[in-house]
């Protein structure tokens, strides 16, 4: 018998087992930050997304608590992109081009 394929479900001496998990990386991209406003699946509020940022994801959400405190709005980091509630995006650009980002305004 073979068992090289199964799971250990449950074992007496070690308990719960979990698989430890894979760190993710940040997306490549051509260097330059896009700023999106988007409202579709948002009940029609306006979000602002922040795309192609090459920062690990704490020194991302690190980012993302500066740029909430200067809008004074909550949001989230999801998926390496950054979410800032409401159409925040020329605040967004002048404080990332202080920092020395290349920004872009993108989408509608």
């Amino acid at each position: 018998m073979d068992f090289s394929d199964l799971n250990l479900v449950y074992s007496t001496d070690g308990g719960k087992i979990d698989k430890p998990k894979e760190k993710k990386s940040a997306p490549e991209g051509d260097g330059i930050i896009r700023i999106h406003r988007e409202t579709k699946g948002r009940k029609g509020k306006g979000v602002t997304l922040i795309k192609g940022l090459q920062l690990d994801e704490k020194a991302l959400k690190a980012l993302a608590k500066d740029i909430k405190k200067r809008t004074g709005t909550g949001g989230a980091v999801k998926d390496f992109v950054i979410e800032i509630q409401g159409d925040q995006r020329e605040i967004v650009k002048s404080f990332l081009e202080k920092k020395g980002y290349t920004v872009k305004l993108a989408g509608g």
